[in-house]
């Protein structure tokens, strides 16, 4: 699992978004969101690269890739 600290995340529709548009990759199985902590999860073989590109599709954007808890 991929994780990711996300800015400008502040709400359920925010979550939702983010998470409609990383999965639509090929290559993602699962993506998570935690609000709180403006935090992605991504379960699948999605490149950083990808997964930014994602993030900004739906108008975010990836702080940094954090380690693995």
């Amino acid at each position: 699992m991929q994780r990711y600290k996300v800015s400008g995340m502040t709400c359920g529709h925010c979550s939702k978004s983010v998470i409609q548009s990383v999965e639509a990759l090929a290559s993602v199985e699962r993506a998570l969101v935690d609000l709180k902590q403006s935090e992605l999860a991504v379960v699948g073989t999605a490149d950083e690269q990808e997964i930014m590109r994602a993030v900004k599709r739906a108008g975010y954007a990836v702080e940094e890739r954090l380690s693995a808890p």
